[in-house]
């Protein structure tokens, strides 16, 4: 783990910290046994005078975060959905897509990429964890086992030529040498080639106060402004932006090696960041003071929840939550189990809190009167299977966005 002294975009040596998590464990280190050795790692931010990124301070080693890996994007009905619009979308933008092919970089289980293979459309999907590439292989998606930089995209360049569509979602924030990520992007994309980024926008986290989704797979917080900083140095332009239902509120960045004709809406998300601030340091303080007020209103409503009506599950035992339960001290006291539909997870421990998961059947055979929605960003997905799969008429504890509040499922 290392302690960063510049600016991961511009180098600027003065950064300002303004947020404090604490030290926490890595989010997605769940525990086979409760008395495994843990490690802990400071999880702070910090932002850029300079650029405005908003970024952690430490870096964990990639291949302590990502070399087998727990999340799976197809466990989601949200992320599935999303892929044959995502996919339509693509196309909608691209020609002679049948004589080129498209890369992910970071395709996980290959959910975003399988559609194209359902039509006919060549893919390479390139991801880093050896677990995950596996199950990709196996749904018919060619994958290979690589992070992705410079030395893979000129492998990729040699072996296969240039790709006439590069998809990027959700990684560019996980990213540990941007420069080198972004240059490799450059070199693998074809002259007219599109590629697709797609990241959880900072306004949204700033707006509604979403800090659980800080953690140390997640290294930056884009705005608009800072990823065109970045992506600018190597000759990458935006030339159109769609919105994403992903991680509570996504921006997909339409890219090309040149400028050309930009949408309207690319200046009319540059013109929004300026109204409300998002770029500056004294918005990132108030976030900062909300963030600790948020987690005493939690606390409040979990207390009262059990005085009245005893026990709690939660549901989505997901990266994010695992930054909300180390920070408010939410441990097995609070929530006695967690539901969560990917198997990986199941007979496993969260990291810090020691909360058991299990399956969905498993926890709600206990009938409770509370669930506390974890993975709240899914809630509506999580609330209809309450309902459908298992008569759930109690009540629902959300986090976020915002202030936490409490649901009835059945209003």
């Amino acid at each position: 783990m290392e302690k960063i002294k510049t600016c991961r975009i511009c180098n600027n040596k003065n950064i300002v910290e303004f947020l404090d998590l604490g030290e926490q464990p890595p989010a997605n280190s769940l525990m086979k046994n409760i008395d495994d050795e843990e490690v802990f790692y400071p999880l702070s931010l910090s932002w850029c005078p300079e650029c405005n990124l908003v970024q952690l301070n430490h870096t964990v080693d990639p291949k302590e975060l990502f070399s087998n890996y727990v999340w799976v994007t197809s466990t989601s009905k949200t992320a599935r959905e999303h892929s044959e619009v995502f996919y339509n979308d693509i196309l909608s933008r691209t020609n002679n897509l049948e004589e080129g092919y498209v890369i992910e970089a970071a395709s996980n289980d290959g959910t975003f990429l399988l559609p194209f293979v359902k039509n006919n459309y060549k893919v390479l999907g390139v991801d880093p964890a050896q677990n995950i590439v596996n199950i990709a292989v196996s749904k018919g998606v060619p994958t290979i086992c690589r992070f992705f930089g410079t030395d893979t995209a000129e492998e990729l360049l040699q072996n296969h030529g240039p790709a006439q569509v590069i998809i990027v979602r959700n990684v560019l924030s996980h990213v540990a040498n941007l420069h080198d990520f972004v240059k490799g992007l450059n070199i693998c994309l074809k002259e007219d080639g599109l590629l697709a980024i797609e990241f959880h926008y900072a306004k949204e986290i700033f707006e509604e106060l979403h800090y659980d989704s800080i953690y140390h797979e997640h290294l930056c917080y884009f705005t608009l402004k800072s990823v065109e900083n970045l992506l600018n140095r190597y000759n990458l332009f935006v030339n159109d932006i769609k919105e994403s239902p992903i991680s509570g509120g996504s921006l997909i960045l339409y890219v090309k090696k040149e400028k050309g004709t930009v949408s309207p809406t690319v200046q009319r998300y540059r013109d929004i960041e300026k109204t409300i601030k998002i770029n500056e340091l004294r918005s990132w303080k108030d976030f900062a003071t909300k963030v600790y007020s948020h987690r005493d209103q939690l606390l409040e409503i979990l207390k009262d929840a059990i005085k009245t009506k005893g026990p709690i599950v939660g549901y989505g035992a997901s990266a994010r939550s695992s930054t909300l339960l180390n920070f408010c001290g939410i441990d097995s006291k609070y929530v006695t189990k967690i539901a969560d539909q990917n198997t990986l997870k199941h007979k496993h421990y969260t990291a810090g809190t020691h909360i058991p998961i299990e399956s969905p059947e498993d926890v709600m055979s206990e009938k409770p009167e509370y669930v506390f929605i974890l993975a709240w960003n899914f809630t509506d997905e999580i609330i209809n299977s309450l309902r459908e799969n298992f008569d759930f008429n109690g009540k629902c504890i959300l986090p976020l966005p915002n202030n936490p509040k409490i649901v009835n499922v059945r209003e």
